[in-house]
């Protein structure tokens, strides 16, 4: 079994990543919102150009799959004419920001984002790695602490700071400076040696000893634990929870027609104004569902380093896995899904065959190895 290939790198729409099903072309949506034409117009160029399927990553952005290259310039036609496409890849690549989703027209975290949003697509603005990116998370507590991010913009108990992601203090920062003072870091990072090669994360680079500049120290963060959130009412509207994180284009076309969309980090949707969730496949309305406890990538053959297919497994194990227990199922070693360590972790092997980790990744060195869908039946059924 060969190792995996690390990309180092995010797929974008002008910047698609080929991947077995064809190009993966990802869209990141300013604020993270789809006006109903929006939502309508993706899920048609899913349907003509893609294969009708569609992912929502762990940074609330929305990915079309099975795209060919032949159809690539077509699909960003259609995604200039809806407004949903950069000038060029590597403004694209610089707009990574991800914000809670329960922002208000004109408030603090909305008007944080839109400056942002500005200010990554000037030409002088720091070129940092693909997988760089930024949180705007300025509700009364944090609820993205644990959503990938290197610069953090969040509530302070006496206003906001701006942080490095791996340290708990930062700076001090209003609405109006939170954008330049977030740039300011970025230009630090690469600076100060964060990115050799191209690559690195703010959190691995003060891991290995770099000192923030005083500026970035003064004052403390807010504790808090890692949010949860589950399909239901909310103040803003419904949230409806994605099996898996993937959606239909049929089933996207449907909620355009219901409500304007908000994409979540959670493998939820939010429809905006909505009371009902409405009766749609491939959505989960029952907070006690056990398959939104399970991270599982694309697997084969939608993914050309994924050994088996995932996604018909974890349909067949989700009865069986005991209430609040977690599962992570990867195609591989590299645990796209769940990167972090996970109570139970199963990494394809072979087609059909699974290896299973206790409290660890997908990489890590397995409890069992080998192990058909019977055997792992077994496995869950008798997990502590």
């Amino acid at each position: 079994m060969s190792a995996p290939v690390i990309r180092g790198w995010c797929p974008g729409a002008r910047a698609p990543m080929m991947s077995g099903d064809g190009l993966v072309v990802r869209l990141r949506a300013p604020f993270g919102r789809f006006s109903p034409e929006q939502a309508a117009g993706v899920a048609d160029l899913s349907r003509r150009v893609g294969n009708g399927l569609l992912d929502l990553s762990a940074r609330a952005n929305l990915q079309l799959r099975g795209v060919a290259e032949a159809d690539h310039s077509a699909l960003i036609e259609g995604l200039e004419a809806l407004g949903l496409v950069d000038p060029d890849a590597a403004t694209e690549a610089r707009r990574n920001i991800v914000m809670s989703p329960f922002w208000q027209e004109d408030d603090t975290g909305h008007r944080i984002a839109a400056a942002l949003n500005d200010a990554l697509r000037a030409p002088d603005t720091p070129q940092t790695p693909g997988k760089f990116g930024y949180a705007v998370d300025c509700g009364l507590t944090p609820i993205l602490r644990n959503i990938s991010a290197d610069i953090r913009i969040e509530a302070v108990e006496d206003g906001l700071i701006c942080r490095a992601d791996g340290s708990d203090s930062g700076a001090r920062v209003t609405a109006r400076t939170a954008a330049e003072t977030a740039l300011e870091l970025a230009a630090w990072f690469l600076s100060s040696g964060g990115a050799p090669n191209g690559r690195g994360r703010m959190a691995a680079h003060l891991a290995h000893g770099a000192a923030l500049p005083q500026k970035f120290r003064d004052i403390r963060a807010m504790a808090g634990g890692v949010a949860r959130f589950k399909p239901g009412p909310t103040w803003h509207g419904q949230l409806v929870a994605l099996e898996f994180g993937q959606i239909t284009a049929d089933t996207l076309a449907a909620l355009a027609n219901l409500a304007t969309i908000r994409l979540t980090p959670w493998r939820m949707l939010l429809l905006e104004g909505r009371d009902m969730a409405p009766n749609l496949p491939g959505l989960i309305h029952d907070a006690s569902d056990p398959r939104l406890h399970i991270h599982v990538c694309t697997g084969a053959p939608g993914c050309p380093q994924g050994l088996s297919d995932t996604r018909p497994l974890a349909r067949a194990l989700a009865p069986d896995l005991p209430a609040g227990q977690h599962l992570h199922i990867s195609g591989c070693t590299k645990g796209c899904a769940h990167p972090g360590p996970s109570p139970l972790t199963l990494t394809a092997t072979a087609q059909g065959r699974f290896d299973l980790i206790r409290n660890g990744r997908a990489g890590d060195p397995p409890d069992a190895t080998a192990l058909t869908q019977d055997a792992l039946t077994k496995a869950l059924t008798h997990a502590p």
